[in-house]
């Protein structure tokens, strides 16, 4: 089968699509053959060694982590599924490998598709839903009439966090530029600040949550636009920073003690909560997520498509950081 590797850390140029041998079905796997796969930053990060303090590789090694396509087989303990089912995935960092023909992929991963979905937009769910899931509602427990501040509502996880936040109840403010207000508001948010003009922490004031995607000083301005008693869920801490000013190792330790010190500084002296929200591969939240993209609350945007040959284009594309929603791998 094909399957897109790299052979050491690198730029974009170091991805190669080679023929690989299939790997085998565990008990308790389900093997899919994938129509449609998703880019995302974090895959850049790890192509680039950026990650490589906590996600080691193995060269040559497997990237992708989304994926959407059709199961081909099923271990001998899986229930609950057949030949030829739908299912969609954000598989764990561990057994990662979506660019490509197929994938073996642990049942508790997956979730049958939506059927209002193509394979592509279902690919583009995946991963960036279980991020907003995670954060909204899991660290940030939002409720209904609560005021939310969603960074880069543009991009593929603020564009599903604004929808989810509006099925939720709350008041969405998001930043964004110019050219994508008309974007975030046809998402559903209520307040459009448009970061070329002004300073969100100006503008986004008492609220009772933030998902914050930017990282580094953006942590401590993003408290300041929380209310006593609010909490600010990042997802984006900037790891390949202090990697790359001072290697995997020391580049973590500093990275940690940093945010601990800011963590602690929130909540001691400024009553609020700050955490570090990461992705969980979780079958059960999947499927609670496409039940939501069933009813047309969820709906993934999607800025390019590119053939698995062009994967190369497509972390360029997405390390220009300007991609609206998703960029997407069309396999099938």
């Amino acid at each position: 089968m094909r399957a897109a590797r790299i052979y050491r850390y690198g730029p974009p140029a170091e991805l190669v699509i080679d023929d690989v041998e299939r790997d085998p079905l565990g008990p308790n796997d389900l093997r899919v053959e994938i129509h449609a796969a998703a880019v995302n930053p974090i895959d850049c990060k790890i192509r680039s060694g950026g990650q490589r303090a906590i996600v080691r590789l193995d060269f040559p090694a497997r990237l992708g982590m989304d994926m959407s396509g059709v199961i081909t087989e099923i271990g001998s303990t899986v229930d609950g599924y057949a030949l030829g089912d739908e299912v969609f995935s954000s598989t764990s960092h561990r057994r990662m490998g979506t660019y490509a023909d197929e994938i073996v992929v642990r049942a508790e991963e997956v979730a049958k598709k939506p059927k209002s979905l193509s394979h592509q937009q279902a690919a583009a769910l995946s991963m960036v839903a279980l991020t907003a899931w995670d954060a909204l509602v899991g660290f940030c427990e939002l409720r209904a009439g609560q005021r939310v501040l969603i960074q880069a509502g543009a991009g593929g996880v603020g564009s599903i966090a604004i929808q989810l936040a509006k099925h939720l109840g709350a008041e969405v403010l998001t930043t964004c530029s110019t050219r994508n207000i008309e974007l975030v508001q046809s998402l559903g948010a209520d307040v459009a600040i448009d970061y070329t003009k002004e300073r969100y922490d100006d503008v986004a004031i008492g609220c009772d949550a933030v998902l914050e995607s930017l990282g580094g000083a953006h942590l401590r301005r993003a408290l300041r636009t929380v209310r006593r008693g609010g909490r600010v869920a990042s997802i984006t801490p900037g790891i390949p920073t202090y990697t790359k000013r001072y290697g995997p190792l020391l580049g973590l330790a500093v990275f940690g003690l940093g945010f601990c010190a800011t963590m602690l500084d929130a909540w001691l002296f400024r009553g609020r909560k700050l955490g570090l929200v990461t992705r969980k591969p979780n079958g059960q939240n999947l499927a609670r997520l496409a039940q939501l993209a069933e009813d047309g609350v969820l709906r993934p945007v999607i800025d390019t498509i590119y053939p698995l040959d062009q994967i190369a284009l497509a972390h360029e594309h997405i390390e220009t950081g300007h991609a609206r929603g998703k960029v997407v791998l069309a396999i099938r």
